[in-house]
């Protein structure tokens, strides 16, 4: 099986495989993958007209992502090619990782006792109601409501769309100025500031949307996200300088009613069991918390 890094031009090969998006996490998207794939050193192969990604990350190790295009009668046959594969290379850290329910079940039905697996808990995604965070409606959203009015009420602020080479240097600049702010760099935040001026520099062409903050003619902030499907939206990138109060509130809001408002989901990604991220996420009270399994055979 010979692995291919994962390109741009890769997109319309995965959007063959991946179709109508029927994941219910943000890790399929051909934008996460193509954001995160240096960190990641994504890479891919099609093994009897199934897709099989694999991730290398640094200090950790590989893992394959649940195959794509499968089926239950060619299902075994591939997770023991896989499995030899592993055994073959070396370097792994688990088997599979990534992994939804759907699959875990179909895995189970299919190799039986021969699977272990245990839920990948930092891992979990972060989905909201749209309409929720769109309304601000309710006791429970109280604060971010009053962090929203803050903004419009204290600043003179213009929303552009990030499409023209101007803005699109102002995020990147933004960025460059938000990483340097951070007194720990850590290798991930490194990776998305290189992943984020990928995605900047090919906003059309992987389909995503943004929307850009400036105050007295100075970026304030700036987010990313994707329409995956009917039902859910994708938050990839969202960062905002806190010297404006109630920047994170103001972009939370307004980007998911200018372009999400029909969606019923958002899905804002994991926290990582950071614990900072983790109170911030948990604060805007999310629907529920999309599981993800890592397994191996035993």
């Amino acid at each position: 099986m010979k692995f291919k890094p994962l390109g741009l031009e890769d997109r319309e090969l995965f959007m063959k495989y991946m179709g109508e998006y029927y994941f219910n996490t943000y890790e399929y998207s051909f934008a996460t993958l193509y954001l995160w794939r240096k960190m990641c050193n994504v890479e891919y192969a099609v093994c009897n007209d199934i897709l099989i990604i694999k991730k290398s990350i640094n200090n950790m190790g590989s893992y394959f992502m649940q195959p794509i295009g499968y089926d239950l009668n060619n299902l075994e046959d591939i997770i023991l090619k896989l499995d030899r594969l592993e055994k073959e290379c070396g370097g792994f850290i688990n088997l599979f990782r990534d992994v939804e329910l759907p699959f875990l079940h179909d895995i189970n039905q299919t190799m039986g006792e021969k699977i272990k697996f245990v839920e990948d808990t930092d891992n979990f995604d972060y989905i909201y109601n749209s309409k929720d965070l769109i309304e601000l409606t309710g006791n429970k959203y109280h604060g971010k409501k009053n962090h929203y009015n803050q903004f419009v009420n204290n600043y003179d602020y213009v929303i552009k769309e990030i499409k023209s080479r101007e803005v699109i240097q102002d995020c990147m600049d933004f960025s460059l100025a938000w990483y340097e702010s951070k007194e720990e760099k850590s290798e991930q935040l490194k990776f998305e500031l290189y992943g984020v001026k990928d995605v900047l520099n090919n906003m059309e062409e992987l389909n995503l949307l943004g929307m850009a903050v400036y105050v007295e003619g100075k970026m304030a902030g700036f987010t990313i996200g994707e329409k995956v499907n009917e039902k859910m939206a994708i938050i990839h990138v969202e960062k905002g300088d806190p010297e404006y109060k109630g920047i994170y509130a103001f972009i939370n809001k307004e980007f998911a009613e200018r372009n999400f408002s029909e969606v019923e989901f958002l899905n804002r990604e994991e926290d990582l069991g950071i614990e900072g991220l983790r109170k911030v996420k948990s604060s805007y009270h999310p629907v529920r918390l999309e599981k993800k399994y890592i397994v191996d055979l035993q």
